[in-house]
C-alpha cells in the first residue's frame, strides 16, 4: 500500500491550494483519510479528516477556509486550502486507514509529506 501526495507548493498570503492523495495496493476498504500537518519546531497535528461516508471534521484553525473531500472510487482524498496564512505553513502529510488484500484490520498509512508555505 502506497499513498502519494502532490499540490504543495509557495504561495502568499490570503491564496489558495490543492492537495490530493491518492492510495494504491490492494486495498479493500480505507476509513478514515485525512490530512495532519508539522510546522519547524511543533507537533504535527491533524488538520482535516472524512469518512468514507462523506462525514468531515475540521481543526478549529482551518474551519471555514479549508475543505476535505474524497472519491472512493479513485481512493483518493483532497484538501482544498483558501484564505492561506503564514501559520499554516508546513509539511502537509496525507493519512489514511487502510484495509488490504491479505490482512485482517485495518492499519495506518502515511504519505511522504508535501511542503505548503505561505508568504506574508
Amino acid at each position: 500500500v502506497q499513498l502519494a501526495e502532490s499540490g504543495g507548493g509557495l504561495v502568499q498570503a490570503g491564496g489558495s491550494l490543492r492537495l490530493s492523495c491518492g492510495a494504491s495496493g490492494g486495498i479493500i476498504m480505507i476509513n478514515p483519510m485525512g490530512w495532519y500537518r508539522q510546522a519547524p519546531g511543533k507537533q504535527r497535528e491533524s488538520v482535516a479528516s472524512v469518512t468514507s461516508g462523506g462525514r468531515s471534521t475540521y481543526a478549529d484553525s482551518v474551519k471555514g477556509r479549508f475543505t476535505i473531500s474524497r472519491d472512493n472510487a479513485k481512493n483518493t482524498v483532497y484538501l482544498e486550502m483558501t484564505s492561506l496564512k503564514p501559520e499554516d505553513t508546513a509539511v502537509y502529510y496525507c493519512n489514511a486507514r487502510i484495509w488490504a488484500v491479505g490482512g485482517s484490520y485495518g492499519v495506518d498509512y502515511w504519505g511522504k509529506g508535501t511542503q505548503v508555505t505561505v508568504s506574508s
